[in-house]
């Protein structure tokens, strides 16, 4: 799972929160290694000087009066100078830029043979070495400490600047977010055959030029499905009205009963084939509301037995959905007539509710679909070559009953029953 945002805004002002926060390190780095050489320089100048007026004390005193001298220094300056010992180990510098630039400061103006040390023999100070004679010392300075405190004001203002472009940024992304929104809300509604309202033509250029682009989408589909409607209202009465007259034509004229039903067979199937192409062209234009699921499969299952269809039931009890009525009992029926006519025998109409979900499942004792073409006859015109083919059909129950699944937010799924059989479950959101 990725841990990055999904909305665009987020991922937007968090790309910025990002990107703000390295320059700023960047620039603290640069501040800091910047203000390292003046401040090496400062320290090291101060060193020598240091150095220089003790040494040139030292010399110009009396040697008897010296130790008195360097108790006065570390009296009223704070200067402490110490004799270095024949044995005595000077510690390494220690590894940080500042110490190191200090160091090389201080032998460039005071020569190479100057020992500077850092922290020596417990005390926490800056030790330089200088000669008298032939005599070694130790001059004493506090100690020089690494800057590696944040400077809280520089950090207070760099998260003032930080916060500021922040929330610019969270306003001009939202303000091109926001007609993006209403883009994908006007899609979704499309695509699931619905009329979007227009999308505000608002904000940058290229967000006014997708919205219009959606809009003259939408108003083309519109007279598209409508130019559809009364392309299939005209083929609906050219193909039923004579399918009518040949069947009164053969009722009144056809004196063998076996030809005459087998006759009037052929065209109750033209007609189920029509109906068919009719039921997968036509967009379903009803609004979605509360309804028993229970209630619309119990008429349907009464309505096949008056055919001589039998079908047993197992409903659960279930909350009102919000669905379209009469797109869910075409769905429903067209599973049942399929499991009727391919595979015969027991059939069942099975509710329940599988969390935010209601599911309704037709199973039957038919000999079933290969796995392999369990998606592939949810496709409009599929037909399979052997096991449930062997009953006529345009090919599109299964399609349909996809479709409307699709209409109401949920999915059509085809599986295989242990023993034999299939099962064709419909899985309906309880939320629009």
């Amino acid at each position: 799972m990725s841990l990055l945002p999904r909305s665009l805004l987020a991922r937007t002002v968090l790309t910025i929160a990002v990107l703000l926060l390295a320059s700023q390190a960047a620039w603290f780095e640069l501040w800091r290694a910047y203000e390292r050489e003046p401040r090496a320089r400062q320290v090291a100048q101060r060193a020598v000087a240091v150095v220089t007026l003790t040494r040139a004390a030292l010399l110009a005193a009396h040697p008897d009066r010296r130790r008195g001298l360097l108790e006065e220094l570390s009296r009223t300056q704070g200067i402490r100078v110490y004799p270095i010992e024949a044995d005595e180990l000077i510690p390494p510098i220690p590894d940080d830029p500042l110490f190191w630039r200090v160091a090389d400061e201080i032998r460039v103006a005071l020569g190479e043979s100057t020992e500077v040390a850092f922290d020596q023999d417990d005390v926490e100070a800056l030790w330089v070495s200088f000669d008298v004679g032939e005599d070694g010392y130790w001059v004493v300075m506090p100690r020089l400490k690494s800057d590696d405190a944040l400077p809280w004001q520089w950090l207070g203002w760099g998260g003032v600047v930080a916060l500021l472009s922040l929330l610019g940024a969270w306003a001009l992304v939202a303000r091109i977010n926001r007609p993006l929104t209403e883009v994908a809300g006007a899609a979704s509604l499309i695509g699931r055959g619905e009329t979007a309202p227009p999308v505000a033509e608002r904000g940058p250029a290229e967000t006014r030029a997708l919205a219009r682009a959606v809009n003259q989408m939408a108003h083309d589909l519109a007279e598209q499905e409508r130019d559809r409607a009364l392309l299939l209202a005209g083929v609906s009465h050219d193909l039923r009205t004579p399918l009518a007259r040949l069947r009164l034509g053969i009722e009144l004229n056809c004196r063998d009963d076996a030809e005459r039903e087998a006759m009037a067979a052929d065209l109750d199937s033209m007609d189920r084939t029509i109906g068919q192409f009719l039921d997968f062209a036509r967009p379903d234009r009803a609004q979605a509301a509360p309804t028993d699921v229970n209630a619309v499969a119990t008429k349907l299952v009464q309505q096949l037995a008056a055919r001589g269809i039998r079908v047993e039931t197992a409903l659960e009890p279930l909350p009102p959905a919000p669905i379209r009525a009469e797109a869910l009992r075409r769905a429903i029926l067209n599973l049942l007539e399929n499991a009727a006519a391919y595979a015969g025998g027991e059939i069942v109409l099975r509710t329940a509710r599988a969390g935010d979900s209601v599911e309704i499942a037709v199973l039957d004792r038919g000999p079933g679909i290969p796995d392999a073409d369990l998606e592939a006859v949810k496709r409009p015109f599929h037909r399979l070559d052997a096991a449930r083919a062997n009953a006529g059909g345009a090919g599109l129950g299964l399609a349909i009953a996809e479709r409307i699944a699709r209409l109401h937010g949920g999915s059509l799924s085809l599986a295989n029953r242990e023993g034999g059989g299939l099962e064709a479950r419909l899985t309906i959101p309880l939320r629009p």
